[in-house]
């Protein structure tokens, strides 16, 4: 008959299982994030893709910039989906080895090493999402700049 687990030892490898679920819910919010940007992309490219129907040959330039733009955002978010993905993953990996033994030399440098890499994929993801983010306030700032331009030029044919 195998050895029993006191309720103690038990209850404390619960406890030390649950910590990387603070990790997962916090990629869980990433993840949400990147989903909810990865849409109003999406949104942004229906948009300017109707307009270059319209467009002139001077706001077909602009418009296809925008739309080179949002793509580059687009493969961002999902390399960022995929590697906070991943982070999940390893977290979940890392619960499941905490719970599974905790006493085991090779389990412990498992656990190091699928959390270590979880803590990476999530910094990863990050660093891909603020380089989507700095994208995007710079398709922001040339939108601005060209629409200050425009009235720019309006007003100075007014005065003419």
């Amino acid at each position: 008959m195998p050895p029993t687990l006191p309720a103690e030892t038990i209850a404390h490898s619960i406890q030390i299982a649950l910590t990387p679920v603070f990790l997962l819910s916090g990629i869980a919010v990433l993840l949400n994030v990147f989903s909810t940007r990865l849409g109003r992309v999406a949104d942004r490219v229906d948009l300017v893709t109707a307009q270059i129907r319209n467009a002139s040959e001077e706001d077909m330039a602009f418009l296809t910039r925008q739309l080179d733009r949002l793509r580059r955002r687009a493969i961002l978010l999902d390399a960022a989906v995929v590697l906070a993905g991943i982070g999940a993953a390893l977290t979940c990996l890392t619960a499941l080895l905490l719970f599974a033994s905790q006493h085991e030399p090779i389990v412990a440098k498992l656990i190091v090493g699928t959390f270590g890499l979880a803590l990476c994929f999530a910094i990863s993801a990050l660093s891909l999402f603020l380089s989507e983010t700095l994208l995007s306030g710079r398709a922001i700032r040339a939108t601005v700049d060209r629409q200050d331009a425009a009235q720019a030029a309006a007003e100075r044919d007014f005065a003419r």
